[in-house]
């Protein structure tokens, strides 16, 4: 259970780092009350998931998923940069957060 915690941690974290593009400082209420409330959800989430996992490992996969998600959003949505190097960081980043899911019992 601690693991769909974290992974939904992590989908609320794509959700606020791509509300943030929409929050224009904050000065626009809507998309302002989105990512805060997702900013919410995910610490709680992340929070709860903690409870049981290590913090180095539940943090360094919440950050992965959530940089790849919101990397891979941006290429998608926001035509942002999809060169090999990237492409292939991301990859990395995909790995080290699978390895780190494989090495807890």
């Amino acid at each position: 259970m601690p693991w769909l915690y974290l992974f939904i941690a992590a989908l609320f974290e794509i959700v606020w780092a791509i509300g943030l593009k929409y929050t224009d400082g904050f000065r626009r209420l809507v998309p302002s009350a989105i990512t805060l409330a997702a900013m919410y959800a995910s610490f709680y989430c992340l929070s709860v998931a903690v409870k049981t996992l290590p913090i180095g490992t539940a943090y360094a996969v919440w950050t992965g998923i959530g940089a790849t998600g919101t990397a891979i959003f941006g290429m998608i949505f926001f035509n942002e940069s999809r060169e090999f190097l990237r492409l292939a960081s991301i990859a990395l980043i995909l790995l080290g957060v699978i390895g780190l899911k494989l090495s807890i019992r």
